[in-house]
C-alpha cells in the first residue's frame, strides 16, 4: 500500500498489545514463545526507526511475573531501546501531570542519566494491573528503571479525568490519551453517570490528532461487562483497543462516532479458540497532520495454530451410536483430521523458517446424539513429538438441550450453537454470587452481600491479598452494628433479623456505596499486610527500604522535532566521554527551556464523555491515500 512519506512531520509509531510475557513459561515446548516474539516486535521497531512504541496493556501474563520473565523483559528492552539514535519529537504537556504517579515524572528519553533511542509508552492491562498497599504493578518496575513510560493510570472510582500527553514532531501534533484496565462493570457505570472526562488542549484543539489507548472488553460479555464504542468521545481520531486477542488491526470506522478503531490482538495464543487462529500482526502507524496510515506487519515467530470443529451427528453414514465399535471409528476419523491439520501446518511453516516447529492443534468434537467420547489421554500419546499441545488436542462437548415448559416439546431454536466451555470466561465473583443465590436458605448470606464477598474472594485468589475476606467481613459487620445502634433496635432476635435484612437489601441496591465498602475493606487488608511486612523486617534487624514508587512513568516521548534544535536539557552528555558532535544533538534536557516553559502551563478544558449513543457526524478523520 502507498504509505505516507517519511519526513520531519510524520510520526512513525509501532502498535502492539497483549504480549503476555511469561505465558506458560514452564512449558518445555512453549515456554519461550512470548520472549521470542517480544524480541521480534522490538526488532521491527528498531529496523523501522519508529519514533516510539505504543503498547495497549497486558505486557505481562501474571500480575506478579517471575524473576525469569522480568529478567527476559529487561534484557530485551535494554538491547533494542537504548542507543544513540536521537528522538525526533517533543512533549508539550505538563509531564508532572502525565506521570504524577511516578517519582520520576518525566519521559525516560529526557532523563540525563539514560540513553534511550526508542521510547515505549504503555498502559496496564487486567493481567498486570496495580495491586497491593502501594498500588504498584510490574510496569512500575520498568518505569522506575527508566526502560518504559507507564501512563493512563487512574486510582479514583468516583471520577476519571484523562489528561493527554501532547506530542509534536514538526507540524504534526498528537494528543495521546490512555486508560489502563478497570473492571468493565465499574467503568460502564462511570460512563453512564458521566464520571469520565477527557481533557482537550484549549489552543487549536482541532489541530491535534487524538489517539486513545484502552484495555477493556470490546465484545459484549454481559449487560454491562463491556464498553460500547459509543461511550467514547467523537473528537477521537483513532482508538487502539487492547484486551481482545483476535487480530483486527486494520482500522475500521465507527459510523456513529466517526472515529476509527484498531484492534491489534495478542502476539501469542493463550486460548485454543477460533479468534486466536487469525494471523497475528502488529501495526506500523504513520501520522502526518490529521491523516494516518496503518501498515500491517505479520509476526513470523508466532507458533501456528489450527482449529476445526466436527459434529458427529452430521455424519450418520459414518457413525451409528448403536454400533458397538462406533467409538473406535470416531477415534480413527479424528486421527485423519489431525493428520490433515498437521500437513497444513507443515506446509505453512516451510515458507517461514522462524516459525516454531511444533504447531498448536485443536479439534473440537460435538458428540451430541448418544455418542461416547474416547480416551483423550491415549489419543494424545500418539502426538507427543509432533504437536505443542498434545494433552488438549481434542475437546469433547455436547449441546445442552433446553426444553419448553411442555417437557414433551423440544425447541430446537434454543439449542446452544457453540461449545459451552469455549470462549467463556468464568470469573471468581460470578461463581461466588451464583453459589450463594442457588444455595439452600440455611447457608445463604443474611448479613454480607454476594457482590462484596465476590470482590473479596477475587482479591484473595487473583491478587493474593490474604486478609481481603477477613477485612470485608469485619467492615460489613461493623457497619451493620452501627446501623442497629442508630436505629435503637429492640433486643429481640426477630426484629434484629428483620432490620439486618432491610439494611442488607438497601446496600445491595446502592451499588456505589457497596463499591466504597469493598474499596475500604481492601485498603484495610493492604495496610494490614504492610504492617506485617514492617514487623517482619524489624524482627530480622534488617533495614526495610520503601522506595515509595507509586504509580508509573506515564509518558510519551518528548524531544525536539528536528536535530537542529538539539535535545536541550541544560546538561551536556559529553561528561560520559562521548563526543557531543558524534551524537548529533547530544544535549537532552528536562530543564526549563523557553519552549518547555511556555508549554508546561498549558491549560485544558473538560469534555464530558457522552453517556448515551450519539450520532455526531462532524470531525471526520481524513485518511491518507
Amino acid at each position: 500500500p502507498v504509505l505516507l512519506r517519511d519526513d520531519e512531520d510524520t510520526f512513525k509509531i509501532l502498535i502492539a498489545t497483549d504480549i503476555h510475557l511469561g505465558y506458560l513459561e514452564k512449558d518445555p515446548v512453549r515456554g519461550n514463545d512470548t520472549f521470542v516474539t517480544f524480541n521480534e516486535i522490538l526488532d521491527h521497531a528498531q529496523k523501522n526507526e519508529v519514533d516510539f512504541v505504543l503498547l495497549g496493556g497486558d505486557l505481562f501474563h501474571e500480575n506478579k511475573p517471575s524473576r525469569k520473565t522480568v529478567h527476559s523483559c529487561l534484557e530485551s528492552l535494554r538491547k533494542y531501546c537504548m542507543g544513540d539514535r536521537p528522538v525526533q519529537f517533543e512533549i508539550l504537556s505538563d509531564q508532572a501531570v502525565n506521570f504524577h504517579y511516578s517519582k520520576f515524572p518525566w519521559v525516560n528519553y529526557q532523563d540525563v542519566n539514560l540513553n534511550i533511542s526508542i521510547p515505549i509508552f504503555s498502559i496496564h492491562g487486567n493481567h498486570d494491573d496495580p495491586t497491593g498497599a502501594d498500588a504498584l504493578c510490574a510496569l512500575d518496575i520498568l518505569s522506575c528503571a527508566g526502560l518504559l513510560n507507564h501512563f493512563g493510570r487512574s486510582s479514583s472510582v468516583e471520577k476519571i479525568d484523562i489528561s493527554p500527553i501532547l506530542l509534536r514532531k514538526g507540524s504534526t501534533k498528537i494528543a495521546l490519551y490512555g486508560l489502563g484496565a478497570i473492571p468493565d462493570e465499574r467503568l460502564y457505570r462511570m460512563f453512564v453517570n458521566k464520571q469520565v472526562t477527557m481533557l482537550r488542549p484549549k489552543e487549536d484543539e482541532d489541530s491535534w490528532f487524538n489517539l486513545f489507548v484502552i484495555h477493556q472488553n470490546r465484545s459484549k460479555h454481559g449487560t454491562t461487562n463491556y464498553i460500547p464504542e459509543q461511550f467514547l468521545d467523537d473528537f477521537i481520531n483513532l482508538v487502539v483497543w487492547g484486551h481482545e486477542h483476535e487480530c483486527k488491526i486494520a482500522p475500521c470506522q465507527n459510523e456513529q462516532q466517526c472515529f476509527y478503531v484498531s484492534q491489534p490482538g495478542s502476539s501469542v495464543v493463550t486460548s485454543l479458540s477460533p479468534g486466536e487462529a487469525a494471523k497475528k500482526h502488529i501495526g506500523l502507524l504513520h501520522v502526518r497532520g490529521k491523516k494516518m496510515k496503518m501498515q500491517k506487519i505479520a509476526l513470523e515467530t508466532v507458533r501456528t495454530f489450527h482449529i476445526e470443529d466436527i459434529v458427529l451427528a452430521d455424519h450418520p453414514d459414518l457413525f451409528n451410536p448403536d454400533n458397538p465399535k462406533v467409538t473406535q471409528a470416531i477415534q480413527a476419523f479424528c486421527m485423519e483430521k489431525v493428520e490433515l491439520m498437521l500437513d497444513n501446518a507443515e506446509r505453512e511453516r516451510l515458507g517461514n523458517p522462524r516459525q516454531p516447529e511444533k504447531p498448536l492443534i485443536r479439534l473440537r468434537v460435538d458428540y451430541t446424539g448418544g455418542f461416547e467420547p474416547f480416551s483423550i489421554h491415549r489419543f494424545s500419546q500418539k502426538y507427543m513429538d509432533r504437536v505443542a499441545n498434545p494433552k488438549d488436542i481434542i475437546h469433547f462437548f455436547r449441546h445442552r438441550e433446553q426444553k419448553e415448559k411442555n417437557d414433551s416439546d423440544l425447541n430446537f431454536g434454543k439449542l446452544v450453537s457453540r461449545p459451552a466451555s469455549e470462549g467463556m470466561t468464568l470469573r471468581v465473583e460470578d461463581l461466588v454470587k451464583q453459589y450463594f443465590q442457588t444455595a439452600e436458605k440455611k447457608v445463604q448470606l443474611s448479613l454480607l452481600t454476594e457482590r462484596g464477598m465476590g470482590e473479596a474472594v477475587q482479591e484473595f485468589v487473583d491478587k493474593e491479598e490474604k486478609d481481603a475476606i477477613e477485612e470485608l467481613v469485619k467492615f460489613q459487620l461493623e457497619k451493620t452494628q452501627r446501623f442497629l445502634k442508630e436505629r435503637r433496635t429492640d433486643a429481640e432476635e426477630e426484629k434484629i433479623d428483620e432490620e439486618v435484612r432491610k439494611f442488607r437489601e438497601s446496600r445491595k441496591k446502592n451499588t456505589e456505596e457497596e463499591d466504597e465498602e469493598v474499596r475500604e475493606a481492601m485498603t484495610r487488608a493492604r495496610a494490614h499486610r504492610s504492617e506485617d511486612a514492617v514487623l517482619v523486617a524489624a524482627s530480622s534487624d534488617e533495614e526495610f527500604m520503601d522506595t515509595g514508587m507509586k504509580g508509573t512513568g506515564d509518558s510519551d516521548d518528548g524531544l525536539p522535532a528536528t536535530l537542529s534544535r538539539g535535545r536541550a536539557r541544560g546538561r551536556a552528555r559529553g561528561a560520559r566521554g562521548q563526543n557531543s558532535t558524534a551524537r548529533g544533538s547530544s544535549r537532552r534536557g528536562r530543564g526549563s527551556t523557553s519552549q518547555e516553559s511556555a508549554t508546561s502551563s498549558r491549560t485544558y478544558k473538560p469534555v464530558s464523555v457522552p453517556a448515551k449513543n450519539m450520532s455526531i457526524m462532524d470531525g471526520r478523520l481524513s485518511i491518507g491515500p
